[in-house]
């Protein structure tokens, strides 16, 4: 049972009762008669091999009021890629795969690329691009959703919640974001949101003065949740980033847009987990040292686009402020562990707090240096309007591998 208190500048939808997932549905099926619903689940072939996809598949197959599936899947050969459209086939959904290295999907990226029309590198930002265009091109949902392929914790109800504000056509929410407690038998989880961009955010707020941009990162009680819903006119107009600050990239475009009041988060379970990137502390560029840095990039480029000025002074003061920052939430989330009987590495949590001061300072200088460096897609917006076939082309291609 959550609490009602509304904090920061967005709307946030609390599991208050015991409201039945039917009766969410219900409301949905009404509205997808004139508002279509899509669901996006970007994810690896490895993914195939697990536990989640099964699960999430028997979970859809539950689910009445999607019009389709779509699902991007990277890392996957010809075989590999039929195995997953046999998966998705026990749907009596539409479904369709968006199998990025395959012939004609590998012809059409690279030809994007060249032109400075589309990724610049393979990765999760690529495929939730890529996957985004075949929604827009199919042209069949009004609302789209997305979630995470590696969820182990997965129920219809969590999809229902967090596309349930923006179908709603009463509302007015052209976006929601998902939160919810990660934790296992280990422990929480959730480290790079807990330990650095929440404090990094507040650090940047003591460092910098208040401001608008920051106000509204600091209302959303999970930023780099994989879980959101947006209507198709934000798919269209996103310029995503291709690295590891997707979620924050996508929360900074929502902000660039749209004023807060169109903007919600909701509560999608008591309880999440999903697979854990390595720590990589010896390595920056793998898990979530590279992360962090990326991430921390990220925040540091849209403030620059707002007009704050850094230098090496600057990201010095804040790296000081924000290790005493996450060293306070440290104990925060001890404490709270503690009173609640789960186990908890504090040695650990201050080691993790070790590295992610050093990317406050590192992500700081490679921006100094490369100040110009923006890893954003264009949005299909522009990609469309520089390629008006772009979307017969993409429609085609993924309707002839699914065929």
């Amino acid at each position: 049972m959550g609490d009602f208190f509304q904090n920061g500048v967005i709307t946030t939808f609390h599991e208050l009762s015991n409201r039945t997932v039917e009766e969410l549905e219900s409301d949905l099926m009404d509205w997808s008669k004139t508002r279509p619903i899509s669901l996006l689940i970007p994810s690896l072939y490895s993914e195939f091999e697990g536990d989640a996809i099964p699960k999430i598949i028997s979970e859809l197959r539950k689910v009445s009021y999607l019009d389709e599936v779509i699902i991007g899947l990277d890392n996957a050969d010809r075989e590999q890629f039929n195995k997953a459209k046999d998966a998705f086939q026990g749907l009596e959904l539409r479904s369709r795969i968006i199998w990025n290295d395959g012939p004609g999907m590998q012809e059409i990226q690279k030809e994007l690329a060249g032109q400075n029309l589309g990724p610049l590198e393979r990765g999760k930002g690529a495929n939730v691009w890529y996957s985004m265009g075949y929604f827009l091109a199919s042209g069949r949902g009004v609302v789209l959703g997305m979630h995470d392929a590696d969820i182990v914790t997965y129920s219809r109800d969590m999809l229902a919640k967090l596309i349930y504000p923006v179908a709603n056509p009463t509302f007015g929410y052209v976006f929601s974001k998902g939160f919810y407690f990660r934790t296992d038998p280990d422990g929480f989880n959730g480290r790079v949101s807990r330990l650095l961009v929440t404090p990094l955010i507040r650090a940047l707020q003591q460092t910098l003065g208040q401001d608008d941009y920051l106000a509204y990162l600091d209302s959303f009680r999970y930023p780099l949740a994989g879980e959101c819903a947006m209507s198709a006119d934000v798919v269209l107009g996103l310029r995503i980033p291709f690295d590891w600050g997707l979620e924050i990239g996508v929360l900074s475009e929502v902000y660039r847009r749209y004023t807060s009041g169109r903007v919600c988060q909701v509560d999608l379970a008591d309880a999440y987990d999903h697979k854990h990137q390595i720590v990589s502390e010896e390595d920056p560029n793998h898990g979530l040292h590279r992360m962090a840095t990326d991430i921390t990039k990220s925040i540091y480029r849209k403030l620059a686009i707002r007009g704050q000025v850094f230098s090496q002074g600057i990201f010095r003061t804040l790296k000081a402020t924000y290790y005493r920052t996450a060293l306070d939430f440290v104990d925060h989330y001890t404490h709270d562990a503690e009173m609640n009987g789960f186990p908890v590495d504090r040695h650990r949590e201050e080691q993790l707090v070790e590295m992610f001061a050093q990317t406050i300072t590192a992500a700081g200088e490679q921006y100094l240096t490369r100040p110009m460096e923006l890893p954003l897609i264009p949005s299909w917006a522009v990609t469309a309007d520089a390629q008006p076939d772009v979307f017969n082309r993409v429609l085609e291609i993924v309707e002839t591998d699914n065929s």
